[in-house]
């Protein structure tokens, strides 16, 4: 399994429901979690239109709904540009769910994360649970 999409795919099917942050106009990784019986949420600050077995939500990471989360086992987001780990973090934090998110390219995270080297390539970081809440 070259794919880093699969590998991330393989990685979160074990959770029954997870809500991807910032879904924008690529859901394959939430379209195939579905396809594999998970309960996927997408949320992007622009109205997006989804593949059929996915629920989309107009949310804003750094102004959540809390509702949208609060039965999620698990949140994450693909191609997390800096400036929103920290809102994702905190959002995690709130509803005491895991955290996991890939960056662009070259962007180091910018809150205290374990990585996990994927198949295909693909670094996916998983936010620590007891890393610094200022940090």
């Amino acid at each position: 399994m070259n794919d880093p999409r699969s590998a991330l795919v393989a990685r979160l099917a074990d959770f029954e429901r997870v809500v991807e942050v910032g879904v924008g106009r690529r859901p394959d990784v939430a379209r195939r979690l579905a396809q594999r019986g998970v309960d996927v949420t997408v949320t992007d600050v622009v109205r997006r239109d989804v593949p059929r077995g996915l629920t989309f939500v107009l949310d804003d990471v750094t102004d959540p709904a809390p509702g949208v989360y609060a039965d999620a086992e698990a949140v994450y987001a693909l191609n997390c540009p800096p400036e929103l780990h920290r809102p994702l973090r905190a959002l995690a934090r709130e509803h005491g769910v895991a955290c996991y998110f890939t960056t662009l390219g070259g962007d180091p995270p910018t809150v205290a994360v374990d990585r996990e080297q994927l198949p295909g390539g693909e670094t996916l970081y998983r936010v620590r649970a007891d890393g610094p809440k200022g940090k």
